[in-house]
């Protein structure tokens, strides 16, 4: 159990600069994700036109555009608190990941470079974790300490 708390919750990056580092990162990257990709695909009212969003695995409409928006405009939030980050960031690796692979796999590299540039960090924040500045770190204290 211990082992699974840690792969989940640790995320010490071992100096407080790194930990500082990846909390800048953490918070620039999300709230670029939200304001850029996020809000215009929850766009309401007479003058707003929400973003059109692709749906290449022809999932159910409904899910499809669930997920995307979910993985747009919540999980930033996750992101900035450094709360269940590994977890939460999979839908967005997901959307992205889509993105690049699949619906701009034919396109210039100028137009693939977006998703695959937001792949790339959030392949980083998965695989560092939020650092010792995040909801995730006190949780694995509490869980942890006797």
């Amino acid at each position: 159990m211990t082992e699974i708390l840690q792969k989940l919750f640790y995320t010490d990056l071992g100096s407080s600069l790194n930990n500082t580092a990846i909390l800048v990162f953490r918070l620039l990257f999300a709230w670029e994700l939200l304001t850029v990709h996020g809000l215009k695909k929850i766009q309401k009212g007479p003058q707003a036109e929400a973003e059109h969003i692709p749906n290449p695995l022809q999932l159910p409409e409904k899910l499809n555009a669930t997920v995307a928006q979910f993985a747009d405009t919540i999980v930033p939030f996750f992101i900035a608190l450094g709360l269940f980050g590994r977890l939460a960031i999979l839908p967005t690796i997901g959307v992205t990941a889509v993105g690049y692979f699949i619906v701009h796999r034919r396109d210039s590299r100028t137009v693939r470079d977006i998703p695959f540039m937001y792949t790339l960090c959030l392949l980083l924040l998965l695989l560092t974790g939020p650092g010792t500045y995040s909801i995730d770190h006190y949780i694995y204290q509490l869980l942890t300490t006797p």
